[in-house]
């Protein structure tokens, strides 16, 4: 007999992951895996628990129940610096007031691997003009961090999670901010990085780009699976409560939806 191929292991897992806070169930029963190297987009209404998830997923909050695995690892026992090289997150908001410039924002990526034996060195520094040149922001190189404007923020927080040279990527609704111009080229950017991603969006249209979509609904995955065949006009009703029905697009066949208040 031919011996089977050994399965490989999910770089990122939760079982029964579950958040109460304040005597309110914030998310509940969480169970989901991810694949090697796919897109995984998370979607669900204002509220839903997409950005406690990720938080979660990422080790910055405790889950009240439930557990999280990094490469098969339990992620409550591994160190942090360990989690930050191999798991990068970019939130919706982080700021400082310091006079940093754009290049050593993104060099603190490079914080996770460097120690006294391995100080930032000409390795680093080309990984960081990769970086920027990947979110498209090697011009910004020597503004100073608190005088961009909020879409370059966004480029530049990007660019420091991809210093990180992480295997996994969590992005929380990363086109927040960003023109359009910019944000139809950073999800291709992201899609086409050697890691695997975990994208939380707003923009169901965005999402359809994803390779699966999991779908929160009150703190609870109500689907998981391609995107049409869970974000259906059924699911749109009555998880995001509008109407929706799907089109073609005459110039390149792309499925997009069209959304109808109830």
């Amino acid at each position: 007999m031919t011996a089977m191929p050994p399965l490989a292991i999910a770089p990122l897992a939760c079982h029964n992951l579950s958040l109460r806070l304040g005597g309110r169930d914030v998310l509940q029963g969480i169970d989901l895996a991810v694949n090697p190297g796919e897109t995984l987009g998370i979607v669900g209404p204002n509220g839903s628990g997409k950005s406690t998830l990720l938080k979660l997923l990422a080790g910055l909050r405790t889950p009240s129940s439930g557990s999280v695995q990094l490469l098969g690892e339990p992620l409550a026992k591994l160190p942090r610096r360990r989690i930050a090289q191999l798991l990068a997150l970019v939130e919706q908001q982080a700021d400082t007031q310091d006079a940093i410039s754009v290049f050593d924002a993104v060099a603190l990526g490079r914080t996770p691997w460097l120690s006294a034996l391995a100080p930032f060195g000409r390795q680093d520094r080309a990984i960081v003009d990769q970086a920027l040149a990947d979110a498209d922001a090697s011009h910004l190189r020597e503004r100073i961090w608190r005088e961009l404007s909020g879409g370059e923020r966004q480029r530049v927080h990007i660019a420091r999670a991809l210093a990180q040279r992480p295997q996994l990527l969590l992005l929380d609704e990363p086109t927040n901010h960003l023109d359009i111009q910019h944000q139809l080229g950073l999800l291709q950017q992201v899609q086409a990085l050697p890691v695997t991603t975990l994208v939380a969006l707003h923009d169901l249209n965005q999402a359809l780009t994803c390779d699966r979509l999991a779908v929160l609904d009150r703190g609870r995955l109500v689907a998981l699976g391609q995107p049409e065949s869970v974000l259906t006009p059924e699911r749109l009703l009555s998880t995001f409560g509008v109407h929706a029905h799907y089109l073609t697009d005459p110039y390149d066949g792309a499925r997009i939806l069209r959304f109808r208040a109830p």
